[in-house]
């Protein structure tokens, strides 16, 4: 049996990626300033990267699912590209107001909810717990705190809501990626847990 480890998990658009609405064309998909060099400093920590993302372009009719596949394989490239290896990308293609029935729902998924982080650590056999959510606006850090993990915002001018409640103060408050990637490096997180008999 694996023993659950830690895992970084990261919001894709606006953290990872420069923010281009409903954008499934991986030909327009671009990191954000700086994140390339943090990527190469969380990958050296050894733990599973993993990119948790709402995608209500399904469920509001302006791309078809299957159209994220793409989105999945040209990250993975890009996170090659900088030297890390990405774990896993979740999707959460629904949204309550949608307009395509199948999508078209509440669920536990869409972040705020865990769902999207409690599925990786049941597939990937996560400790959240030890975990970390990395994300640009509170809807991120919500989930983030729901799901046990310590939670992140990167202050890059995303969230212009600034909702409260008791799930949505983060942890650290950084000013980008690479500060998050130097906070996660220093708490220590541990480096090639053995997986038991």
């Amino acid at each position: 049996m694996t023993v659950p480890r830690p895992a970084v998990f990261l919001d894709k658009d606006g953290t990872l990626l420069v923010d281009v609405p409903f954008n499934v064309d991986p030909q327009r998909m671009c990191f954000a300033e700086g994140v390339p060099r943090a990527l190469a400093r969380l990958a050296a920590l050894g733990a599973p990267l993993i990119v948790v993302s709402n995608q209500a372009g399904v469920a509001l009719g302006r791309f078809d699912a299957s159209r994220l596949d793409a989105v999945r394989g040209h990250l993975g490239a890009m996170f090659a590209q900088c030297g890390a290896s990405l774990t896993a990308v979740y999707f959460c293609t629904h949204h309550p107001q949608g307009s395509v029935a199948a999508h078209a729902v509440a669920c536990d998924c869409r972040k705020p909810r865990p769902g999207l982080l409690q599925r990786a650590a049941r597939e990937h056999a996560i400790d959240l717990q030890r975990s970390w959510m990395i994300g640009d606006i509170l809807d991120d850090v919500e989930a983030g705190k729901r799901a046990g993990c310590r939670s992140v915002l990167v202050c890059n001018g995303n969230e212009t809501e600034w909702i409260g409640g008791p799930f949505r103060r983060p942890d650290h408050l950084v000013r980008d990626l690479g500060e998050a990637a130097a906070l996660v490096e220093a708490a220590g997180v541990p480096r090639g847990v053995p997986v038991a008999a």
